[in-house]
Formats: C-alpha cells, structure tokens, sequence
C-alpha cells in the first residue's frame, strides 16, 4: 500500500447499533475499489474486519479493527467499532483516531438505542456525522418514514441530499456570505452549495443521509464520493488539546511540517505476532527505523516495524503522513492511550476516556493451581481492552474480574481458554463484610500448657470496646502483673485475631483494647504464650461484646431518561437503597443519586439495562461500611457456620 500525503486522507469510525451491517458496509468498499476479488461475508466468517476466531464463531464485531481503502487518488480509513455496548472500550478508543463518524442505520429497524448511543458519543467529541441508511433492499423497507424518524430524534441538522431545497437553506445559514447569495438569487452555486454543505457537516450543523445497499454494493459509490467530499481532512482538525513537559496546558496542531506528535488509540496482543500498537499520527511524519519519546512512560521507543494494517494484513509503511493511522510491533513501553512524539518537543495528549466497569463477578479456575495463568492472561488481555478491570481482592481471597457486561466477561473467559490454555468458572463474589462490637466487655485469657520440660503460661485481663478508629491498643498495667517485654506480644495476638471474626470470619474493624492485667510465670511465660492468651481473651470478648456486621455502601450515580425513573427508583427502593436526590440533564434525562449495599450490585449493570432497554448508565464508588440488617446478618452468620461445619 503507498502511502499518501494528508490531503489524500480520510479517518472515520463507523458506529451504530449491533447488526446493523458496519462490517458489510466496509466489505462492499473493499469489494466495490478492487481491494478484494470477493466480498466476504459475516455469516460465512471471512470478512476483513471480524478476524479474530471469537468474531468469526460468535458472528459479530467486539474489536475495533482498521480498514483502509483506496478510493480515487484517496485512502479512506474505515474504523469499524462494534455496535454491542459491551465494547464501548473499543468506541472509545476508535472515536480518537477520526475526523468524522458514519452512523449506519438499519432501515429495517429505524432508529435503536445504539443510533442514539453513536449521536451521543459524536456529541460528546464534537465530531462531523453523517447517516448512512443500510439494508435499503429489505421488504417493507420506508425510506422516508426512517429519514423523518431520524430528523424527530436527532433535531434540524438531520438532512437528506433529497431534500435540496430545505437543505439549501440550512447551508446558506452557516456564512453570511451564501446567506446573502441565497436571499439575492434564490439559491446557490454548485460549488458554493459543496463547500458551503461541507463547512456545516465539520461544524456539526449537518448530519446527512446517505443510502446503500452493502450486500448489493448499490450506493457504496456515491457514499465513498461523499466521505471524500464532505468529510474533513486530518489537518482540517482543529488544534488538540495536550500537556507539554511541565504539565502546562498547550494545543498541538495537525501540521504536516511539525514536530512529531502521534497517540495510541488501540492495542491487539496476539499470539503470533505479540503486541501491536495502532498509532494516529497527530503532527509531523513517522519513518520506519525512527525513536520516538513515550511521555506517559518516559522512555524511548524505537519504531523498528511499521505497517498500514488491513484488518490484520499488514502492508509495508515506509513513511506516515499527519493524520494517518500506522501499526508498530512489539513497543516495549508503549500502551493504549500514550503519546509518541519528539524528545525535544515533549507534549502529551489525553488518554482514553474508557468507560467504568461495572458489572461484577469473581473467577475461578477450573484446575486447581492455575490462579497465575489466570492472572497472567488478564494482564495481556487487559493491554487490549483496558475497559474491563481485576481486582485480587484479600479479604474475600477472590479474583474479581469487572466489566461492561455479560457478552464481554464471556468473550474475556473464551480468550483465556483460546490463547492461554486456562479454563475459569465465574461465581458470586463474596461480600467484603466487616465486623465490629457495639457494646464492651471485660475479659481474660489465660494459656496454660504443660507437657513435659518447658511448658507455657500467659495470662491477660483485657477490655474492649467501640472505637472510631480502626484499632487503638493501650495498657494500664501496675506491679508488674504483666512484664513489660510481653506487651507487643499481646497487641500482635490482638491485631493477628482480628482479621477473623466470629460473626462471618470478616476482619474485625473500630475496636479498642486496653490491657489492664494479668500474671506471668518465670519459666514457662513466653511472648508466643502471651500472644495466644491475647486471641483468647479477643474471642471471648467479641462473644460479649454485642458483635454486629457491617457491610459497604456504595455511592452510587445512575443516569436515566425520563420516561424509566419510576422503575429505577422502584427496584433501587427493593435494593436497599436510598435515593438522595434527582439533577435534570443536559439533553434530557436525569442523575439520580443514591446509596446502597454492595451486595445489592454486583449484578445491577445487567438489571438498569434490562430496565431502560439499555439507555441507562451508572457508576459507582465505595461510600462507607453500615451495620447489616438482622434478618440479613442472621442468613450471613447462618452461611458461615454452616460452612465451617463442612470444611
């Protein structure tokens, strides 16, 4: 593949709901210049862009995979994201490296949650849009009806090229000058209407309509004219903001003849090939063999082998213009969200703004001993996927794998086995409970142990009771009823006790302890006996003490459309939870704030998207622990000794 100067080069990202035919519009284009002798197909597995063998037995899309097609002296890179919101990492990190987005619409089936989903993440980035209307050929298929459907939803800037008179008038109200054109004669010049439509689409003032038939390849023609003739080229983009070498705030602009600037958008770790990082390059060019300076890791890279890749056919890169998209091998330092530039001009741009994981389970492998495997295959996965994350959780000794949904934890659990060898099972997480005293007790423990030769003998008096810190230890001892040398040892047999309570084997939190007494013997008296002394006294006090559970609350920030609130309200209610207030939205919607129990969310991700046909969203942080209520707490405390009864 030559390469091509920025002029000659388009970015987009195609975006839109699942099924709707993305993958088929780019094997049309490819199909329709020539690039591939046949077009392939998603039911047949042999498209461009789905390669990997999930995408290829699954049948659909869930990387975000670049495209290039030539196209009259042009190159177009097509980034085809996945329309499942699971992979709204892959979104994320696509939208960075385009000037513009096509949002493919079934015309069979309208506008669907995943149309307003891609509107809204080109809203967020101000980024130009046009409408491609997919599947044309389909039986009772309304072209019309769907236009309107999309101008009701999406609002005046919606337009059709059909609609020449009205869309006339919206171009000519984008610069004073058509405007005074138009009102003189009526109308505009061919030319001036072109350039005048293209303005308004990068300004965002216009969305168009386009239409194809991707399986027919009807349409493709006029839609690859279009993206060349509307569309921005890279350099048209207005300055990006970034970070210079003192953290300073600075915009770097897309100049062909800069210094060196280019940002990592995506990573695939393959099992062939290893690491391969996809790099937009932002200002200045890349030549194979160059070092370039990783800001986020302070190092420099060489970039020994560079690729323009076709799916995951990589052709030779000798030079990458500004605004081209390029592959590299085997970066040492590099990943997902870092920027390359030069070392004497040292910027740094934003990373990727993925989405919080927020569906919970925990993993567990299938043999026993292969916890490293799994660990070790979730860091290479997560290099490529960074919108999923692992907690080693210690107080429940499990792994917890959080992500955007079921359809990714699974494709997540299938690579594991595919590349990694290592089978898991997904099981409940374990609620990190904590537990505490509300009363106080006064108590002794005394060890004593003979059994021939040295024997031993500690003996303590101890009170405990509330504290607001987590642990505070004291002593009160007079006459030497406890010597001196013996005391850390009781406060380590207290620390090391409290790491299992009673209740639920929870660590044990807010409790102080103050030793006031107790006797030692001259011979048999050791810190060892002294320490075990300590956890017997703190295992009857805690017995006396009034023991409670605690659970953790979390904050919780759930964003919803007005016409599901009363059926998020009314099962945050059944949860637990407690709504705290309600802000309206810019654009509609609302945030409803609350609190409630982590053990009431773990698997809310897939109810809120149940409940608002997956338009709603949340995130979530730890708030506070709060004592569990007592029909609770009984089952818990009921579950725990019934397990250690069968342990």
């Amino acid at each position: 593949m030559k390469g091509y100067s920025s002029d000659q080069i388009r970015n987009v990202v195609l975006l839109g709901h699942g099924g709707g035919g993305k993958t088929t519009v780019v094997e049309a284009a490819l199909a329709g210049t020539g690039a591939v002798s046949r077009m392939g197909r998603v039911e047949d597995g042999n498209t461009v862009s789905d390669y990997e063998k999930t995408e290829i037995e699954k049948g659909y899309s869930i990387a975000a995979t670049v495209v290039p097609v030539e196209y009259d002296k042009s190159k177009i890179n097509f980034i085809d994201a996945p329309g499942f919101f699971d992979f709204a990492g892959e979104v994320a990190g696509a939208v960075r490296a385009a000037e513009a987005a096509v949002i493919v619409v079934d015309a069979s089936a309208g506008v669907q949650v995943g149309t307003e989903k891609a509107w809204n993440v080109c809203e967020k980035f101000s980024m130009p849009r046009l409408f491609l209307l997919n599947k044309i050929d389909k039986e009772n298929v309304d072209v019309a009806q769907v236009t309107e459907e999309l101008k009701a939803k999406f609002g005046t800037s919606v337009a059709s090229l059909d609609d020449k008179d009205e869309l006339m008038e919206t171009v000519a109200g984008t610069d004073e000058g058509l405007l005074d054109t138009y009102l003189e004669e009526g109308e505009l010049p061919e030319a001036d209407f072109v350039k005048g439509l293209a303005y308004g689409i990068a300004a965002g003032d216009v969305a168009l309509i386009f239409k194809v038939c991707a399986t027919g390849q009807e349409g493709v023609t006029d839609f690859l004219d279009a993206i060349l003739k509307y569309v921005p080229a890279p350099t048209a983009h207005a300055p990006y903001p970034a970070q210079d070498a003192k953290d300073a705030d600075i915009t770097v602009a897309p100049d062909s003849s800069g210094p060196l600037s280019a940002f990592v958008f995506k990573t695939v770790s393959d099992p062939q090939s290893g690491k391969i990082s996809f790099i937009k390059v932002i200002s200045g060019k890349v030549t194979k063999g160059i070092e370039a300076y990783n800001s986020n890791a302070e190092k420099p890279e060489k970039l020994g082998s560079i690729s323009f890749m076709r799916g995951k056919a990589p052709a030779e890169a000798p030079e990458v213009a500004t605004g081209d998209i390029f592959a590299a091998a085997k970066l040492q330092f590099t990943h997902t969200g870092d920027t390359l530039c030069d070392k004497s001009n040292i910027v740094k741009f934003p990373p990727v703004d993925f989405p919080e994981p927020t569906l919970i389970t925990a993993i567990v492998p299938k043999a026993k001993g292969e916890e490293e495997k799994i660990g070790n295959g979730l860091n290479r996965l997560g290099e490529e996927d960074p919108s999923f994350a692992v907690e080693h959780n210690a107080e429940t000794a499990q792994i917890l794998l959080k992500g955007q949904g079921e359809i990714q934890i699974s494709i997540i659990t299938t690579k594991l086995r595919d590349r990694f060898k290592v089978e898991v099972d997904l099981v409940d997480p374990k609620v990190p409970y904590r537990e505490t005293i509300r009363g106080t007790a006064d108590v002794q423990g005394k060890h004593k142990k003979q059994s021939g030769g040295a024997g031993q003998y500690g003996d303590v008096h101890i009170k405990l009771s509330p504290s607001p810190e987590d642990f505070e230890f004291s002593e009160e001892l007079f006459g030497g009823s406890v010597p001196k040398q013996y005391v850390p040892a009781v406060e380590k047999g207290l620390k090391e006790s409290m790491q299992k309570g009673p209740l639920s084997g929870s660590k044990v939190v807010n409790i102080k302890a103050v030793l006031y007494d107790g006797s030692y013997h001259d011979v048999d008296s050791n810190e060892m006996a002294f320490k075990i002394a300590a956890s017997i006294a703190f295992k009857k006090g805690m017995e006396e003490a009034k023991p409670i559970l605690l659970e953790p609350v979390q904050h919780v920030e759930i964003f919803v459309p007005d016409e599901y609130m009363g059926d998020v309200m009314g099962d945050m209610n059944k949860r637990r939870g407690k709504i705290l207030g309600m802000e309206p939205q810019t654009g509609g919607g609302q945030k409803l704030v609350a609190e409630a129990p982590l053990a009431e969310l773990f698997k809310y991700a897939i109810n809120l998207r149940s409940m608002t046909q997956a338009r709603g969203s949340f995130t979530m942080r730890f708030e506070r622990y709060e004592e569990v209520p007592a029909n609770i707490s009984q089952k818990v405390v009921a579950g725990y000794k019934a397990s250690q009864e069968t342990d």
